[in-house]
């Protein structure tokens, strides 16, 4: 799949930032309508800002996850994998929050008009935690009308929720927060820990560092009752499970992977391929 990348010195960056322009409100609406009212939950789009429609690519195969990296960059929060790529037109708000806010608008209310489900906005944090995350808050309050909250101690469901990755020095000023409008990214460290859901909904960390089989072969015993275990540690205290660095090039071992997730009740399914998950997923429905 050809993926797009904007490369520009970061020297220009502060001039160019007053510039930017958002994306127009019609655009979101582009993919709708396109593939029927189920969407597929378990889709997630790994690294979605490098598609050629960021988001909305991911819309168009029904993906009920996108992920999008960000930069604090001259008060603006910046869209890239890394720090070569940033391009001051690429803003969170231009690429996801404007575009969501006006899909949501015209869904009545939904991402996806018809289905009560959220959207998962993963935000992964690529500078230092702290200081991006609360200029991210700042921002996400903005849009609070769309976004799964979290005030008196419970939470209140949206048409979207951001869960925040990456740098972990978000984690302290999200904790000391009363009222959030963003959930934490926890990892297999967090397995029965004190952090409750309402806090740490989701669990991700990477295959490769946890699981020796990449598909080809049969799958150990001893790592399948692993993975179950795992997910059912994390499912009873009411959180849903990731991993990223599972296989994603295009063949049996993928497939095979992709299976025993689905089979184990993995939550979330990581890709890069949009169109290669949308039809592995709609292959397996009911299965």
């Amino acid at each position: 799949m050809a993926l797009t990348t904007r490369r520009r010195a970061l020297t220009t960056l502060g001039a160019a930032l007053a510039g930017a322009v958002a994306l127009p409100a019609g655009t979101a609406l582009a993919s709708e309508g396109r593939h029927g009212p189920r969407p597929l939950w378990r889709a997630h789009a790994h690294n979605d800002y490098e598609h050629p429609r960021p988001l909305l690519d991911a819309l168009d195969h029904r993906f009920g996850s996108v992920e999008a990296d960000i930069y604090l960059v001259g008060g603006q929060l910046l869209v890239a994998h890394d720090p070569e790529d940033l391009d001051p037109s690429r803003t969170l708000e231009a690429l996801y929050l404007d575009p969501l806010a006006a899909r949501v608008r015209a869904g009545h209310g939904r991402v996806y008009r018809g289905d009560r489900g959220s959207l998962q906005l993963l935000i992964d944090i690529k500078t230092e935690g702290e200081a991006t995350y609360l200029e991210l808050d700042r921002r996400l309050r903005r849009y609070q009308h769309m976004f799964t909250s979290y005030a008196r101690g419970r939470v209140f469901p949206g048409a979207v929720t951001a869960v925040v990755s990456g740098d972990r020095a978000a984690r302290a000023p999200m904790e000391a927060q009363r009222t959030r409008r963003a959930f934490y990214d926890g990892r297999l460290t967090d397995l029965g820990t004190a952090a409750p859901a309402s806090f740490v909904p989701l669990i991700s960390d990477n295959w490769t560092l946890n699981f020796t089989w990449q598909g080809v072969g049969a799958f150990p015993e001893a790592e399948r009752r692993r993975l179950r275990d795992i997910v059912g540690a994390a499912h009873a205290r009411g959180q849903r499970v990731r991993f990223w660095a599972t296989p994603d090039e295009a063949g049996p071992a993928r497939d095979a992977v992709w299976a025993e997730l689905r089979a184990a009740g993995v939550d979330h399914l990581n890709t890069d391929d949009l169109a290669g998950l949308e039809t592995f997923l709609d292959a397996h429905r009911g299965a």
